[in-house]
């Protein structure tokens, strides 16, 4: 037997003790397929900002070897990027 996903409901209008009050509802189909779209545009959106963030680190070293090419010191330069 495989392991459905399921969605929990609480319904806060009914009084506690209420056996409609919680329920667990397996997912649909559809829900299931929406939860692992949604999981692999995050994929994608974790990737992209990933290689953003390494393509600014990767300008930031490359802005100090141009600097220290120019003769700055390196306290000159860390003065100059903060």
């Amino acid at each position: 037997m495989t392991d459905r996903p399921t969605r929990l409901v609480v319904d806060c209008s009914l009084p506690e003790g209420h056996p409609d009050k919680v329920q667990i509802i397996p997912l649909t189909d559809a829900e299931i397929a929406e939860r692992e779209a949604q999981a692999a545009q995050a994929a994608i959106e974790q990737a992209e900002r990933e290689a953003a963030e390494a393509q600014k680190q990767a300008n930031k070293e490359s802005a100090k070897a141009k600097l220290k090419a120019l003769g700055l010191s390196e306290a000159e330069i860390l003065a100059l990027l903060g």
